[in-house]
């Protein structure tokens, strides 16, 4: 599936195409049952021409598992959701239950791990936001086995994504914010939630698809995704995620547009 859109942007990298399926793709990357891994390094790989494949056994992360689509999966959190509401924010050390759970795990994790377990991620202010942030999540169960990430090139034509993701540049990002806003009667048509990478370019461009008028969800904004992905990316990717529907009225927006003018030209010229 070619995309006007990544042809005028002078894409150097895959737009990927998530695709809710009961059919494991032969040959796809994926986490080995019960390793912790970032989703976003898959995410990283189908930027770069790879398939990568997710179930309910091999989703990576806790996060990641939200992410994608598989329920609340902050309840398998060692200690469960109350030390992941600590883990978050100002850190486990400071009541019993966290430290008699960072006792249990500490021959089983990295020490970087146990770190961050026992002094807090630090990324909300306290335990109670970090609830508010949980209960205030899109999580939803995908109808199907797998999540997959799959460059949009090698999408076939019975395949029908739920989102199709662009990793871009600030430059790039930008002319998606038009493109957004460019035949919609409301100028409001683009987010940036909170929250973690893949959840940006999961379920809360999953929530999207129900939305009226559907918008697009910035990010990669997570500095703790950013990263893991720098090696692989470098550093001035964001996501720009894009509910099916939505990236098809997109597409039809591309003729005729700023994208065909000088401006666009002579930033492209950059990429």
């Amino acid at each position: 599936m070619e995309s006007k859109i990544a042809k005028a942007l002078k894409m150097q990298l895959n737009p990927i195409a998530i695709i809710w399926s009961d059919k494991k793709p032969e040959g796809a990357l994926q986490f080995k049952e019960g390793k912790w891994g970032c989703v976003m390094w898959l995410f990283a790989n189908a930027a770069k021409g790879k398939t990568a494949v997710f179930d309910r056994k091999t989703y990576g992360c806790w996060g990641g598992g939200v992410g994608l689509g598989f329920g609340n999966r902050y309840l398998d959190f060692p200690g469960g959701e109350d030390c992941f509401f600590y883990f978050l924010s100002s850190g486990n050390k400071n009541w019993q239950t966290g430290v008699a759970v960072s006792e249990n795990i500490k021959p089983f994790v990295t020490n970087d791990f146990l770190e961050d377990f026992l002094e807090g991620e630090r990324y909300l202010k306290n335990p109670e936001n970090v609830k508010k942030f949980v209960e205030q999540l899109p999580m939803m169960e995908v109808p199907t086995e797998y999540v997959v990430f799959k460059p949009l090139n090698d999408v076939n034509d019975e395949e029908k994504p739920v989102v199709v993701v662009f990793p871009v540049n600030p430059h790039q990002l930008s002319a998606l914010v038009i493109l957004a806003n460019y035949k919609r009667k409301s100028f409001e048509n683009v987010i940036i939630p909170w929250a973690a990478g893949c959840q940006t370019i999961g379920i809360y461009a999953y929530r999207e698809r129900q939305s009226m008028p559907q918008k697009a969800v910035v990010g990669l904004t997570d500095i703790s995704a950013r990263k893991h992905v720098r090696n692989q990316l470098g550093d001035n990717i964001f996501t720009f995620a894009i509910p099916y529907e939505m990236f098809l009225e997109m597409e039809c927006n591309v003729e005729g547009s700023f994208l065909q003018r000088p401006v666009w030209q002579s930033l492209s010229e950059f990429i």
